[in-house]
Parts: C-alpha cells; sequence; structure tokens
C-alpha cells in the first residue's frame, strides 16, 4: 500500500468574477457556506486524505486567504479572556496541528496546467493531490479526495475525478474514454479537453480532484498553449496516458458546482441541511421562501 497523500495543491489564483461585487476585495474562496469559507471545506477534505502540506497557488491579491490559515492572536486572546472555549477551539482547529500550509504566486493566468506547474517547488517529484474548490464535493462517510487516495493506493498512476455530465455539456469538460473496470473505475485510453457533443468519447467529464505523479510536472513544462490559449492539466495527463495507467473514478458523493451563483447556493442549502443547528428550521422555512409568501 502507498501512503496516504502528503501534498495537495489548491489553484485558487482566480479572479472570482461571477461574484462580483462580493469578490472585489474577499477572495471567492473565503466567501462561506454556512459558516465555513469554501477553501476551508476544501481543506478538511485534503487532510481527510492524509495531507500534511498544503500549496495554494494564488495571486498577488489574495493574500487573505494565508490570513485566514494564521493564527489570529488578538482574537484568540479575547476568546480565552471571554471563556468561549467552544469557539477557540474552532478557530485554532482551522489548520490542525503539524499541517503546513505554503503560498506559491501565479504571476500570470496561463491556465490550470500552469496554476499546478507553478506548484512543483514545493511538491518535488512525489505523488499529490490537486483540489479544485469550485468543485464542492460531499460525502457523509469519506470525503471525495480520501476516496482517491485509495484508489491510488490499490492501481497507482494517476486518478482523476469523473462524473456523468449532459452529452450536450461535453464543450463543458475535460471528457475520457476507455475500459470500464468495475461500476466506479474507468481505465482511460483518452482524454479530452472541452469536445464537441459529436467528438467527445463518452459523457463521463472530469471535475475537481486529481491525484497525480510527479512526472506530470515534466509533461506540463512541455505543453503547449491548447484550449483558450492556456496550458491545459488536460493535456499533460494526455501524454501520461502513453506512460502510465490513469483511471477515472466515479466518486461517492455530490458535486455542487461553486463557480456560479446556483452551485453555490444549492451548497449552502445542501450543507446547512446537515446542520443540526439549522436544519429543522431551514427545512420549515423553505416553502415559504420559495412561495415568496
Amino acid at each position: 500500500m502507498k501512503p496516504a497523500l502528503r501534498k495537495v495543491v489548491f489553484p485558487v489564483a482566480g479572479l472570482g468574477t461571477r461574484f462580483l461585487p462580493a469578490t472585489k476585495v474577499v477572495p471567492k474562496e473565503l466567501l462561506p457556506i454556512v459558516d465555513r469559507p469554501l477553501i476551508q471545506w476544501a481543506v478538511d477534505e485534503a487532510v481527510a486524505a492524509g495531507a500534511d502540506t498544503l500549496v495554494f497557488v494564488i495571486n498577488r491579491n489574495k493574500r487573505a486567504i494565508a490570513d485566514h490559515f494564521d493564527v489570529a492572536y488578538e482574537l484568540e486572546d479575547t476568546l480565552v479572556r471571554r471563556e468561549k472555549h467552544d469557539l477557540l477551539r474552532v478557530a485554532r482547529e482551522v489548520l490542525p496541528a503539524g499541517v503546513e500550509t505554503v503560498y506559491v504566486v501565479q504571476q500570470q493566468a496561463l491556465g490550470l496546467g500552469h496554476a499546478v506547474l507553478c506548484a512543483r517547488p514545493v511538491v518535488g517529484n512525489e505523488d499529490f493531490g490537486v483540489i479544485l474548490p469550485d468543485d464542492f464535493i460531499f460525502d457523509r462517510q469519506t470525503p471525495a479526495l480520501a476516496q482517491m487516495a485509495k484508489v491510488h493506493a490499490e492501481h497507482g498512476g494517476a486518478v482523476v475525478a469523473v462524473e456523468p455530465v449532459d452529452p450536450e455539456w461535453t464543450s463543458r469538460y475535460g471528457i475520457v474514454g476507455g475500459q470500464n473496470l468495475s461500476a466506479d473505475l474507468v481505465k482511460v485510453s483518452e482524454i479530452v479537453e472541452k469536445p464537441a457533443p459529436a467528438d467527445a468519447p463518452s459523457n463521463l467529464g472530469v471535475v475537481g480532484r486529481y491525484v497525480l505523479p510527479g512526472r506530470i510536472f515534466e509533461l506540463l513544462a512541455s505543453t503547449q498553449p491548447g484550449a483558450g490559449g492556456e496550458i491545459q492539466l488536460t493535456d499533460a495527463i494526455a501524454a501520461l496516458i502513453a506512460e502510465q495507467p490513469v483511471h477515472g473514478y466515479r466518486f461517492s458523493g455530490r458535486r455542487f458546482d461553486c463557480g456560479n451563483k446556483l452551485g453555490f447556493v444549492e451548497a449552502t442549502v445542501a450543507m446547512a441541511m446537515e446542520d443540526p443547528a439549522t436544519a429543522q428550521a431551514l427545512r420549515a422555512s423553505l416553502p415559504a421562501i420559495i412561495d415568496g409568501s
């Protein structure tokens, strides 16, 4: 068995323009899903997969993400003096003991592949995870990246999270084709970035979770700009297929696309329904909200 994923990369350099004006000053990743920022949910998922080094690829205006995971001395002192021990525990557990954060600046927005490549000096040659926080995935039992770490330990190579998408929407995703090994695992033989429906090898779209070998950095370094004039992670994975196994994993759980307003609201409602402090009252109030009464 291979060890758990020690390093996880978070490409979070985007501007979040779909959420303006909220994101004019506040990074989109710090917008809350109920009472936890989107990035906090992603970090908790990484830690559950065994990560002890979290690599944030940011732009120069996203220092607030580092502030969120830093120690807030004045806040903690206030909570200690007021004997609010439960809140103190919440504040301190934002970053578990023994987990390190590293921040790398992506100076130009050259695509997801380029953002991942920026993490190379920190990750080195070891296997690592990638989480795109916009793809919020919730499973009551085992977070998605931990599921994928298990698949990686059993099969090696790379693992990409996939789910069926509307065939008319294949041009929004990287799409994989290959051999079904089980109900939830595909041995990938091809991966295409944003194909037209007629050219798509299947309806399995890649979503924001990856387990990748260090070799991917060399492939990314030699990848030419592709769709949208950007360096596509999909293109480097396509090259990797010729060298080692790549598996598509149909994860357990529900994905919310928090890159748009509807998905963000849906995730917020779903997580509020999971919270005992809000679930009962929300269930009672939703019909009136929906009816506008």
